[in-house]
Parts: C-alpha cells; structure tokens; sequence
C-alpha cells in the first residue's frame, strides 16, 4: 500500500470517528476491483465494519445512511464502493 492509499484510509478513519465507533476495521480491496469500471481513475474500493451506539434502533438502510453521510464527499472519487457493515455494542469477532 503507498502513501496515498494510506492516507485515504486514514481520511475515513477520520470521517467515521464522528459516529463514535467503539470497534471500526477497514479494509481496502481494491485490488479485488483491478479491471472494474469503478476502478479507472484510481478510486478505491474499501469495507468497512463499524460498531457504534449511534445504531441503536435503526434498520440497516439508516445505519448505513449515517456512514455515507460521513465520507459523502469522498464518493465517488477517490472511494468508488464502500461495504458496510454496521452494528450496535456488542458484536463478537470484531476487533
């Protein structure tokens, strides 16, 4: 990974942290991507699992409206696709 996709990784770290995370893995796959549409141009592909009480209560569809709200401006340059799954404290096998 060079300087910019860790730098990129770093910038939505930094965008989630809004939703108080409690537990938050990212994962860049964009090399699982290599030859898509989305990727041209150097977009990035990432998955992110994030647990949050900010969650409580909502449905999946709201949960993940609250992280695009974060990282809106990030799409769909330079973050093409972004995975995500969003659960409330706790969830196992997450670290």
């Amino acid at each position: 990974m060079n300087s910019a996709d860790t730098d990129l990784k770093a910038l939505l770290a930094e965008r989630l942290a809004a939703l108080e995370p409690a537990q938050m893995e990212l994962v860049d796959e964009s090399h699982l991507h290599a030859g898509h549409a989305g990727a041209r141009g150097g977009a990035r592909h990432f998955r992110v699992r994030i647990v949050s009480k900010q969650f409580q209560g909502l449905g999946t569809l709201a949960r993940h409206r609250l992280v695009y709200d974060c990282v809106r401006d990030l799409m769909p340059h330079p973050i093409h696709a972004l995975a995500i799954e969003a659960g409330t404290p706790p969830i196992e096998g997450l670290s």
